[in-house]
């Protein structure tokens, strides 16, 4: 009983108390208006997650600036379909869709090895997809599954492609990455001894576990990327309570309560972008890493973030599980 109410009722009621400070800011505050941003020709991006949502959000904004913006997701009509329509727009870019499956470490492997093979450089990757609040299951490879695509798929992709990035930028003109996080993460806990909720699952849990990993995973890279002089950048951002398919996973109860509430409160998916796309390609962000950024603006992420002992243990494990050597 004891540890259903810590492990269950406890990370549900952490999460959902996180969701109404959101809502209540949200009430009160406009979401972030994206100034006027460069041009961006010559660049070349990745965004996962990009055929629909926030992630199509930020895949057609950043193509409007005249980037090649290669859409990574596992739905190809829906992948085709979101080419079509920024396609459609007549814009000064380039958008195409390419296959990869976050969930399987095989199908990122195979993504980052057809690109790297077509000799393009990468400026920008935006690691935007992810699931959330699903029935317990696990990954091809057998993770738990918000913490095998929201956060493992995005570390083995950001990795393999880390060198080329690093060699895409320049003093002046860095390289960035983008995690796409979440308030969520000020309710995780990450259980270094259970990283796969083995012992008790709590969707809630896992979900905030998966978000707060990706902060963790964004400070740590930033250290070493500094310590390295790099021209690359890694920023963590949240964009808020947005109303996206997301929110699919509710049981049917909060699906009634959040649909009034969503029109009123929620961003809608090109507001809840705007974060990402500021952090992707504005100039007052250019050289600047290793933040945490909500409505545009730099913010404090939970405490237990910024413990490096913990980001550094995180990352060894991390490289375990997918196979990686330790750089």
């Amino acid at each position: 009983m004891w540890l259903w109410l810590q492990t269950v009722l406890v990370p549900l009621v952490r999460l959902y108390l996180c969701g109404a400070k959101v809502l209540l800011y949200q009430m009160f505050n406009r979401s972030f208006t994206l100034p006027a941003l460069p041009k961006q020709n010559g660049r070349v991006a990745i965004v996962t997650g990009g055929t629909r949502g926030m992630g199509f959000e930020t895949a057609r904004h950043l193509a409007s600036l005249g980037m090649h913006v290669i859409i990574a997701g596992n739905e190809r009509e829906e992948g085709t379909a979101a080419v079509r329509k920024i396609d459609e727009e007549g814009i000064e870019g380039k958008a195409e869709f390419v296959f990869m499956d976050l969930t399987s470490l095989k199908s990122v492997r195979q993504f980052v090895q057809t690109f790297t093979d077509r000799g393009l450089p990468l400026h920008v990757l935006v690691n935007n997809a992810g699931t959330m609040l699903v029935p317990e299951g696990q990954t091809e490879d057998g993770f738990e599954f918000h913490f095998g695509l929201n956060y493992l798929g995005h570390f083995l992709l950001t990795n393999l492609l880390l060198d080329l990035l690093k060699r895409s930028g320049r003093l002046g003109c860095c390289s960035r990455i983008v995690n796409t996080s979440s308030a969520t993460h000020y309710a995780g806990v990450l259980d270094m001894d259970d990283l796969n909720k083995r012992l008790c699952y709590s969707s809630h849990g896992a979900y905030s576990q998966s978000k707060l990993a990706l902060v963790l995973f964004t400070y740590y890279l930033q250290e070493q990327l500094t310590a390295g002089g790099f021209p690359l950048t890694v920023n963590a951002v949240d964009p808020g309570m947005v109303d996206t398919a997301l929110y699919n996973n509710l049981w049917s109860l909060a699906q009634a309560l959040k649909k009034p509430v969503a029109k009123i409160l929620f961003r809608t998916p090109a507001e809840g972008a705007s974060t990402a796309i500021y952090t992707a390609a504005a100039s007052e962000m250019e050289g600047v890493g290793g933040c945490y950024l909500y409505n545009g603006q730099k913010t404090q992420s939970l405490d237990v973030s910024y413990n490096s002992e913990l980001q550094a243990k995180l990352w060894k494990k991390s490289c375990e599980l997918v196979g990686l050597q330790e750089s």
